[in-house]
């Protein structure tokens, strides 16, 4: 008997110690994908690469004019809990206990003006019905994988995947890894779309915990106002329409085929298809403010591609 109490108690123990604090606010750390995360920045409007598009999830990236996002009507319409992953700003997490035994029912990922909250359920409930509501939160459970959380999110609404509004189906799913090391979080995302995907579609980010600084609160609210579109305005591209298809090959010669994506784009064995078509593009031109041309990579930079 006794030695049973001792393998229950370790047992216990092991179970209690393997669930990482995880709340706090977290500050995001632009040591991943940098360009895509820091403040004002982001991809371009048609860059693809390393995307596992369908022939769908092309067409429907394409027909995506980026000022739609202006329209007052969508202003304040959050994004899906992919963003979580994609946005440029940190996150504050909190759990929710059982006020009987002090175990954490849900952890709490807090929302921000364009991204609604999380709750990632731990108590073991299912996921609802594939036919029931889908949510701006999705629906999100979670489990412990040695001292990793691990959480899955089905139920989303239709949202994007890239900051220049590369977009995801509403049945897109998205499994999340959540592991701290120290004062470090680091995120990783898997996205699963059946539609618009013909692969899984991987992001990583990094936080770092602010240790009680003052910070911006999390939740702050939205506020609309004219962004230049007007209200009931619908911006959109026809297909074969769009004035950014080819704005990666003018910059720095790469193929409209590899600029538009597709699941053989991800990886390095890629680089082989294009190594005999390539061309590394010319020395930029000379910068000229009179001209708006202000440094070496950005639009008209680089000469022409002859055609």
């Amino acid at each position: 008997m006794k030695v049973i109490r001792i393998i229950l108690f370790l047992s216990f123990a092991t179970s209690a110690f393997a669930q990482i604090d995880l709340s706090g606010t977290w500050a995001l750390r632009n040591y991943i994908d940098a360009l895509d995360t820091a403040p004002g920045s982001g991809t371009l409007s048609v860059d693809y690469l390393g995307m596992p598009l369908t022939e769908a999830g092309r067409a429907a990236a394409l027909s995506v004019d980026p000022s739609s996002l202006s329209v007052p009507e969508r202003i304040c319409n959050p994004y899906s809990p992919v963003y979580l992953a994609e946005g440029p700003f940190g996150i504050q997490m909190s759990n929710e206990t059982d006020p009987l035994n002090g175990t954490t029912i849900a952890w709490k990922i807090a929302g921000w003006d364009d991204r609604a909250p999380i709750t990632i359920w731990m108590d073991g409930r299912p996921h609802p019905s594939p036919n029931a509501l889908h949510e701006l939160g999705g629906f999100t459970t979670g489990a412990w994988e040695n001292d990793v959380l691990v959480a899955n999110t089905t139920h989303m609404k239709a949202g994007i995947l890239r900051r220049n509004y590369t977009p995801h189906s509403d049945q897109a799913t998205m499994r999340m890894r959540l592991a701290r090391h120290g004062d470090l979080l680091t995120l990783t995302v898997r996205v699963e779309d059946p539609v618009y995907l013909e692969g899984p579609y991987y992001l990583s980010r990094v936080f770092q915990l602010t240790g009680g600084a003052p910070q911006e609160s999390v939740g702050r609210p939205c506020t609309v106002a004219f962004e230049g579109v007007p209200a009931g305005v619908v911006r959109h591209f026809l297909p074969d329409k769009n004035p950014f298809l080819d704005e990666m090959t003018r910059r720095y010669n790469l193929p409209r085929q590899a600029v538009l994506g597709g699941a053989e784009t991800m990886y390095p064995e890629y680089r082989k298809k294009l190594k005999d078509s390539y061309v590394i593009p010319m020395k930029c031109l000379t910068p000229n403010v009179r001209e708006g041309i202000l440094g070496c990579g950005g639009p008209g930079t680089y000469p022409r591609i002859p055609r």
